[in-house]
């Protein structure tokens, strides 16, 4: 009788914390040539994350990839670089800022900022000093306008 209790007990905790993971959300960015904020975006452009989330980026049209920007990255936190009309899947599990950039059309301005956990932002302060080509640059601060928006 104590084993078949015990083994109920184990089983209920097990699947506690396999919900967990069931409780993560998926989200999809498209690559697009042209879409509501111009021409080479990702829609959307502005995420906002818990850890565990994870984020499929779809090549809508051709000629296009995402990767993380290098000085845009929390510490801890794998970088990632998705082949050119692949789709790619990531799971952002440490908190604070990641820039993702189209490495063929980031001076064209396609990138993304996506914000993981709701606390202080860890690398805050890097992030923003990061220097970014051509209309990333102003894209991507109307992407921190956002993002202090919502703060």
């Amino acid at each position: 009788m104590k084993k078949i209790a015990y083994a109920a007990v184990l089983a209920g905790v097990m699947g506690l914390t396999g919900a967990g993971a069931a409780w993560a959300e998926d989200y999809e960015v498209h690559m697009l040539n042209r879409g509501a904020e111009g021409a080479m975006v990702f829609e959307p452009a502005f995420l906002e994350l818990q850890p565990g989330d994870t984020v499929t980026f779809l090549p809508t049209n051709p000629s296009h990839n995402a990767e993380t920007i290098s000085s845009m990255l929390p510490e801890g936190a794998e970088p990632f670089r998705g082949a050119l009309n692949q789709a790619v899947t990531v799971t952002f599990d440490e908190e604070g800022l990641y820039g993702i950039k189209c490495a063929p059309h980031y001076a064209a301005g396609m990138i993304v900022l996506i914000e993981v956990g709701d606390g202080e932002v860890v690398n805050g302060e890097a992030a923003r000093a990061a220097r970014h080509p051509g209309l990333a640059r102003r894209r991507m601060s109307a992407l921190f306008d956002q993002l202090d928006a919502t703060q």
